[in-house]
This record gives C-alpha cells, sequence and structure tokens, in this order.
C-alpha cells in the first residue's frame, strides 16, 4: 500500500520501491505540482525529504498541503506529469502486526480450497476496507471473513473455504 492497509539514491530494480504518489497538474506558478494519490504519511513529503522519481532521486525544496489533505511540491529538478513517486521498500517501517503493504501484497497468488483463484494485481482501498483486486478480475475483501492466512514468504494468501462460490 500506499501505506500499511488501515503503500536510496541510487538507481533501484523496481520491486524494490514502493509508489507514494504521481506527479499530477501543476499547482502555483513556483513550479509544483499536485501529488495524485500520495501517501497517508505526511513525513513522506517534507521539506529535505528525498524520494525517487522514475527511480531516480530527488529532494523535496517545497511542499504545501492543499484541498482534501493533498499535498503539492516542487522538486529539486524537472519532472514529468504522470511520473512515479517512490521510495525504497527497505525505507519503510515495519507495518503492524495484521497490516501489510501495497508492495508486499501485489503477486501474491489467492488460493481457496487448495485451487489458485488468482493473483493480486492490486488493493484498492474501500470505505470500509481495502480490497484485493485480482488479475482474474475478483475482488476480495481484506477482511478476516475472506482471507484466512497471508504467508508473505510463501508469496501467497489463502481465502476462507467457500468465499469464492
Amino acid at each position: 500500500m500506499r501505506a500499511p492497509t488501515d503503500a536510496t539514491c541510487s538507481r533501484l530494480s523496481a520491486d524494490r520501491l514502493v509508489e507514494i504518489g504521481r506527479v499530477g497538474r501543476p499547482h502555483g506558478v513556483d513550479g509544483a505540482f499536485v501529488v495524485e494519490d500520495g501517501s497517508e504519511d505526511p513525513a513522506r513529503f517534507k521539506v529535505g525529504a528525498v524520494l525517487l522519481v522514475e527511480g531516480e532521486p530527488a529532494t523535496i525544496v517545497v511542499s504545501r498541503r492543499i484541498g482534501r489533505g493533498r499535498h503539492a511540491v516542487r522538486l529539486d529538478r524537472p519532472v514529468g506529469r504522470g511520473a512515479m513517486l517512490s521510495v525504497p521498500r527497505d525505507d519503510l517501517p515495519p507495518p503492524r502486526p495484521g497490516a501489510y503493504y501495497v508492495a508486499d501484497l501485489v503477486g501474491l497468488t489467492v488460493e481457496e480450497g487448495g485451487e489458485l483463484v488468482g493473483v493480486v494485481a492490486d488493493v484498492l482501498p474501500g470505505e470500509a476496507n481495502d480490497n484485493l483486486e485480482l488479475d482474474s478480475g475478483l475482488l476480495v475483501p481484506l477482511v478476516e471473513d475472506a482471507v484466512a492466512d497471508v504467508d508473505l514468504e510463501a508469496r501467497k494468501i489463502v481465502l476462507n473455504a467457500g468465499f469464492i462460490d
């Protein structure tokens, strides 16, 4: 998740990066832009913070809160609209027990009764809970009634028997 479920300064492989937002529309006349789908962690967008833009380091030189809890920032170099803003996975604190980062869940296989149901393509926020979006098109609520086990080491999620049927 751009943050836990409630997701370095050198080029890293994409699988070790966690997206914390995207470069959005310009905001003001000082070169700032709106951070789209930004992390809920305000420390990610403080002046002086280093983040990666398409895998290359950039430093935040201006940061301000704008409507609906969003941030507008200006970086120390130009960046293209739509570019991914990320941080290295290893820079994130461990999630609290029972919480996961989206980056840790995407790509896990999902099984029910030993049968493959799909692979997690994304985690979508919801009003009451997050939902696993599977490559098969199914949405699975990330709640105890649906999910029996999340095994990050085995790279799989096991659903409670009969949940899909």
